[in-house]
């Protein structure tokens, strides 16, 4: 008998506003996309994010003759949220369906979704209208306190608190539960109640943690956001199995996003910073949570192997020191062969052996985190891609 099996697909994590600058290469610059597909098939695209053009890319790539039909879940209708909308390329083929799920704003009334899409889309902001976009759409309206069936996956909603509102989803499939609650700040009773309601035992609780708590105490405050802590709070409260941090502000270098992370394992085992490329995937045997990270974006290899002593702590948290060699190595990361296997986004201490001047061997000394580990290599060990954060 086959295990339900669900994966979960970041294609956008930033907050408020995209971002290129190299500060924030490793986690992402794009605004929130995500993609579960459930064990029946289902596809569930959460957001419309800048992230969404690149999953609408991939999506055009793949159909072929397929007719696919998508479901996709807006929280609410701040740009950040929905900029994605009119450069997302499936739209744009009429033999695509979609059907596109958010809330009444009161400030919009009727159809708020289709008039979000018709507004955005209208001139002078855009080159063309909505009458180029071929595909079907499908509207539907739904509140907090709604909960709906997808194919055999149940979603339920609760309000989130936001300025102008938000909806958070929990979605159940038979592989798992995954909640996403992004732009949310804590404060109000009713709505923190909702919250924790929606998170309740989840596998994956996908929080915002925008800001720090200090951040939040202060100058922030009442701009609909949450922090690391926040998210600790509610999920060590609700039992939930995994925490991800989402939706980083966009000032927050990748070494930020790294302190926010530290600070959040700290205090709950199982949280993960969400990266552009990452998935996770639900219903391992034995109920495990496993993640992947996009592969390190070299540049000026070396072909080389050398020498080094990497320390770090294993996936069940003990601290290990060996000696190893490391190759594939750039000026932002490398791949190198453990014995033992770190978990996802911990950090190591890399000491590598390079020639130095007039051929002698000079000592380097390097941070890192970790972004991929291909278990099950050669002899027993394990293929881990870092990121060099010094």
């Amino acid at each position: 008998m086959s295990v339900p099996i669900a994966k979960l697909s970041f294609w956008g994590v930033r907050g408020a506003t995209p971002t290129v600058d190299p500060a924030t290469w490793r986690y992402g610059g794009n605004t929130p996309c995500l993609e579960l597909i459930a064990p029946d098939g289902t596809q569930i695209i959460l957001d419309c994010g800048t992230g969404l053009r690149m999953l609408g890319n991939r999506l055009e790539a793949a159909n072929g003759e397929r007719v696919p039909e998508t479901h996709i879940f807006v929280t609410h209708y701040h740009w950040d949220h929905i900029q994605g909308i009119p450069f997302f390329a499936p739209l744009y083929v009429e033999k695509n369906e979609f059907h596109f799920y958010s809330f009444r704003s009161k400030f919009l009334g009727r159809d708020s979704l289709k008039q979000v899409f018709e507004t955005q889309m209208a001139l002078p902001y855009f080159p063309v209208d909505m009458s180029a976009m071929s595909g079907k759409r499908r509207f539907q309206e739904v509140a907090g306190g709604d909960t709906f069936f997808i194919g055999e996956n149940k979603v339920t909603t609760r309000a989130l608190n936001h300025p102008q509102g938000c909806l958070g989803f929990r979605i159940e499939t038979p592989a798992g539960t995954v909640v996403y609650a992004t732009d949310n700040e804590p404060g109000n009773k009713e709505l923190d109640k909702g919250l924790r309601e929606l998170a309740h035992g989840a596998d994956i609780f996908i929080n915002d943690a925008q800001y720090t708590p200090e951040q939040l105490a202060g100058p922030k405050r009442g701009w609909g956001h949450s922090s690391w802590k926040d998210g600790v709070r509610v999920a060590r409260e609700v039992n939930a199995k995994t925490l991800v941090l989402f939706h980083h502000d966009p000032d927050s270098t990748d070494r930020m996003v790294d302190a926010l992370l530290r600070h959040g394992r700290e205090e709950f085992d199982s949280v993960f910073a969400a990266s552009e490329g990452m998935v996770i995937t639900l219903g391992s045997p034995g109920g495990r949570v496993d993640a992947h990270m996009p592969g390190t974006r070299t540049a000026l290899r070396r072909e080389a192997q050398f020498r080094a002593r990497v320390s770090g702590v294993t996936e069940g948290g003990r601290p290990f020191d060996e000696e190893t060699i490391v190759s594939d190595l750039s000026l932002q990361g490398a791949l190198i062969s453990l014995r033992h296997s770190p978990r996802l986004q911990s950090e190591l201490q890399v000491i590598m052996e390079t020639p130095g001047p007039n051929g002698l061997q000079a000592a380097m000394r390097l941070r890192g985190y970790v972004v991929r580990v291909d278990t099950g290599s050669e002899k027993g060990q394990s293929a881990v891609g870092v990121v060099f954060t010094d």
